[in-house]
């Protein structure tokens, strides 16, 4: 099938391209995102793959849809920038890439935990000016520590294990509790009791109405002083401009992100000739106590093969008419 690959990334084309035996469908890249202003370079093909980036809004699905595209193929987990009822309504299947690799997604998180607790890229850069120096170069030890897990899906499941072998307490929330992680010994707690209790808080779950602004000021106050946060899941989940005044209190201790509300304007882009317009992550970028990596968590060579297997594969069986577990259904 004739498919157009929006928002093409340096890397994803040879995955892509290696995957696509015998060159079976028509693959054609394209740099620019896709919105309603874009909508023009998807004339002529039958699907468009796209990323999160993306914004296929009801308008812009109303133009895909007159123009015969057929197929939405997200090369993401996460599909909130589709407005799937409008899908739906048009007769366009959506399909993603729901699980491509979960250990890169959690073992960036620990990495984060790890290089904001103990301030190694503070080290590395010291050291590298021949300052041999520890001062306020102090962390804490993982082992002991209460963690709090948002959302036990494949990724959170996966950090939960990975921390319990650092010798800490699991404690979670999720809508949907796993069995399988209360066998190992993982306790499911209220939010509010996670907030309350947790030294150091991993968000895991996916963005939705229920979860957009989650941790907002509220659930600031309720956390421990100088807990940690760390969000590697949607950036939205977090309320920035109020997690800058918690961090300017000191009610929050560390905040590690690899998403970034707004984060489309910003992340996959060389912008360091560039001023930046958002105030908001120009003040978290000030702070001592904050990391932030650009959307980065999946970028192993593992996930993007798997992602660009998935892709393709999802193009074949959507060619076929074969049923598939990654297409995403419109709930009412």
């Amino acid at each position: 099938m004739k498919v157009a690959i929006f928002s093409t990334k340096y890397y994803e084309k040879a995955h892509l391209n290696k995957f696509n035996i015998d060159g079976k469908h028509q693959l054609t890249f394209f740099d620019a995102s896709l919105n309603l202003n874009t909508t023009n370079l998807a004339v002529g093909f039958e699907a468009v793959s796209i990323l999160l980036n993306d914004t296929l809004d009801k308008e812009t699905i109303i133009k895909l849809a007159k123009i015969g595209i057929t197929l939405i193929d997200l090369r993401s987990a996460g599909f909130d920038n589709v407005d799937t009822e409008a899908a739906n309504s048009n007769h366009i299947t959506v399909l993603r890439v729901p699980a491509y690799s979960p250990e890169a997604i959690a073992e960036h998180a620990v990495a984060l935990i790890l290089t904001l607790n103990r301030k190694t890229h503070k080290a590395y850069n010291r050291v590298r000016e021949n300052n041999f120096s520890l001062e306020n170069l102090m962390g804490f030890n993982l082992y002991g520590k209460t963690v709090g897990v948002v959302g036990t899906g494949k990724i959170g499941a996966t950090f939960c294990g990975i921390m319990r072998g650092f010798g800490c307490k699991v404690i979670a929330y999720d809508i949907k509790e796993s069995k399988v992680l209360k066998a190992h010994g993982i306790q499911y707690k209220p939010f509010e009791e996670l907030l309350q209790t947790a030294d150091i808080i991993s968000i895991h779950c996916p963005l939705t109405p229920g979860t957009h602004h989650l941790f907002n000021s509220a659930a600031f106050d309720k956390m421990k002083k100088g807990a940690m946060l760390i969000n590697t899941g949607r950036g939205a989940i977090i309320n920035a401009s109020q997690a800058v005044t918690a961090l300017k209190s000191g009610q929050l201790g560390y905040l590690g992100i690899d998403v970034y509300e707004g984060e489309e304007n910003l992340f996959f882009r060389n912008l360091s000739e560039t001023i930046i317009q958002d105030d908001v992550i120009e003040r978290l970028m000030s702070f001592n106590n904050v990391l932030i990596t650009p959307h980065e968590g999946f970028f192993t060579k593992e996930a993007v093969e798997q992602i660009a297997l998935t892709t393709i594969q999802n193009f074949t069986d959507f060619e076929n008419g074969v049923s598939s577990t990654n297409e995403v259904e419109f709930k009412k």
